[in-house]
């Protein structure tokens, strides 16, 4: 049996409970994997890694020095969510994206909430992702947050939590669409009888989003890459097939008569919509980096007299920065007047003269992380460092003390994972993917990414962690 040998450990295991017995909503998997030999279970997962290979299913490692495309590594077991738990975290992700989107609008525009105290202003002013090109500007629909990846952890005791918000260029879905492919071939009986939500319609979604911010009556969108050598490219071509648009660079596209144009074989077509795959910073060389060759001349311009929308809209970033994630629930009380449905990981601000003390004294029970930082480099973990990185760490902080937050060590829930002629748990997050359209849509599931180094909590590909299928029940009768 795969099961026989598997321990759930000091954590919280999703598919099994304390007495090893399977979960409600996970007993029917269970069932059927415990049906299956190991052998029937390996060659399963290397059929799944050669449909992955054969789709081409890559990203890119930046600094590899064992070349620059990587397939994903992807593992056959799903996470599965009950229906009751995914109406509380859909809930709680909706409420969220409102309230960000209402912070970013404020202040790049009248600014209350700093007015009021709720956030120190020299918090968002010296926030490095504060782009004071955006200030007063008018998205259209007045949606700033139209794409948010919202990652989200479980503690040693079943709580979810937000450990952070991802409003510029967030990657990932591409492998959610892709796995899920896979996974119904690989899983066809269970998959139908789980009665497991659908992911399919996600680009049609996602087209229908960008199409609502436009008021041409047929709008032309396209997707804006950086191009080939980006670590998310495969994703960027994936979505612009299956919504049916171009995918562009920079040099493809043109400012001319106070409009976006697209250069093609018959000439230049005008465009209505940028789905932008490109950092802020690098959009526009007349008002932002100069020295930028993946924007467009003038693109800002256009944008602030309303003749083409980007999504994400620039600025967005500004509530990327972790340092003002920590006020995220008090954005949500200030603009919504309701309490956060889904909470922040407890985190401790260096910024502040009290907290900063207790990081200092505290650095090897805590993980540090930088405001700017994403796919976990630049942090410390302390129960795993060294006395010389804890002593790097406290140098860094106390010179930089705005540009780092903390938070207890978690210990991240597990999920069976296939693991050499074994199966064991592995630590996991989820990102789920919100659209910010004529409502407010989200992805049932999401990204499930699994640290597969045994011991390790880090989930980022870039530092050996491959995905799962998350498998969101549509009805609970149906386990």
């Amino acid at each position: 049996m795969p099961f026989g040998s598997y321990e759930t450990g000091d954590f919280y295991d999703e598919t099994f409970d304390g007495t090893g017995q399977a979960r409600g909503h996970t007993s029917l998997l269970v069932q059927r994997l415990a049906s299956m030999t190991h052998r029937e279970l390996r060659e399963r997962q290397s059929a799944a890694e050669r449909a992955l290979l054969t789709r081409g299913i890559t990203f890119n490692v930046y600094g590899s020095n064992a070349g620059v495309e990587k397939i994903m590594p992807f593992d056959i077991l799903p996470r599965v969510v009950s229906a009751s738990e995914w109406r509380t975290i859909e809930r709680g992700l909706v409420q969220r994206v409102r309230a960000l989107n209402a912070f970013v609008d404020d202040v790049y525009g009248a600014r209350k909430i700093l007015a009021a105290g709720v956030i120190p202003s020299s918090i968002v002013d010296s926030a490095t992702s504060f782009l004071p090109a955006c200030v007063d500007m008018k998205p259209p629909k007045g949606i700033w947050c139209h794409i948010v990846g919202t990652d989200l952890v479980r503690d040693r005791d079943g709580q979810v939590y937000v450990l952070e918000d991802n409003l510029r260029c967030p990657s990932g879905v591409s492998y959610v669409l892709e796995n899920r492919q896979v996974m119904k071939r690989t899983f066809p009986q269970v998959f139908e009888q789980l009665r497991v939500r659908p992911v399919d319609n996600y680009a049609g979604k996602l087209l229908e989003m960008l199409q609502h911010l436009s008021s041409a009556p047929s709008p032309t969108v396209v997707v804006l890459t950086p191009g080939v050598y980006n670590s998310a490219y495969f994703e960027h071509s994936f979505l612009a097939q299956q919504m049916g648009v171009e995918l562009v660079e920079g040099r493809d596209l043109v400012v001319m008569e106070g409009r976006v144009h697209m250069r093609t074989t018959s000439g230049f077509k005008r465009v209505d919509v940028i789905y932008r795959r490109i950092d802020d910073t690098f959009l526009d060389p007349d008002e932002l980096r100069a020295d930028s060759m993946l924007g467009v001349r003038g693109l800002l311009d256009v944008y602030r007299n309303g003749k083409v929308a980007l999504a994400n809209a620039p600025g967005t970033g500004v509530a990327d920065d972790k340092v003002i994630y920590t006020f995220v629930p008090q954005m949500i009380e200030y603009y919504l007047g309701e309490k956060p449905i889904l909470p922040n990981v407890p985190t401790y601000l260096c910024a502040n003269d009290k907290d900063r003390a207790y990081v200092l004294e505290n650095l090897a029970k805590l993980v540090v992380k930088p405001a700017n930082e994403s796919g976990g480099y630049g942090l410390l973990i302390g129960p795993e460092a060294s006395q010389a990185e804890l002593d790097d760490f406290r140098t860094r902080v106390i010179a930089k003390p705005r540009e780092y937050i903390a938070q207890p060590m978690l210990g991240l829930s597990r999920v069976p994972t296939i693991v050499d002629d074994a199966i064991a748990g592995r630590h996991v997050d989820l990102r789920p993917y919100v659209l910010y359209g004529e409502d407010i849509y989200v992805l049932p599931g999401g990204l499930t990414r699994v640290a597969l180094r045994p011991g390790s909590s880090i989930v980022n590909s870039s530092q050996g962690g491959g995905s799962k299928d998350t498998w969101v029940l549509a009805d609970e009768a149906a386990c």
